[in-house]
């Protein structure tokens, strides 16, 4: 799956925007697992370390939650907006 991110914004954020589509459309269940760091980084051909920024923003939002040595984990459903 083939991502075009738009390079004149922050890309951290457009993967956490992503991220959170795919929640919101059930493609990531709530309490489920989602992809390793590394899998997402090849997938929008990015640093790790950028999609670690957009995975500790939706950690942060309570979106997301780690599990040490198991992963990433979906924790609620993303917060609907107005946009």
């Amino acid at each position: 799956m083939e991502h075009e991110l738009d390079r004149t914004r922050p890309i951290w954020r457009q993967i956490a925007e992503i991220v959170t589509e795919r929640i919101a459309s059930g493609t990531y269940p709530v309490g489920s697992r989602v992809p390793p760091v590394v899998e997402l980084s090849a997938e929008f051909g990015v640093a790790t370390s950028t999609v670690q920024k957009a995975f500790l923003h939706l950690k942060q939002e309570g979106t997301l939650r780690g599990e040490v040595g198991l992963g990433t984990f979906v924790s609620a459903p993303p917060e609907r907006t107005g946009r």
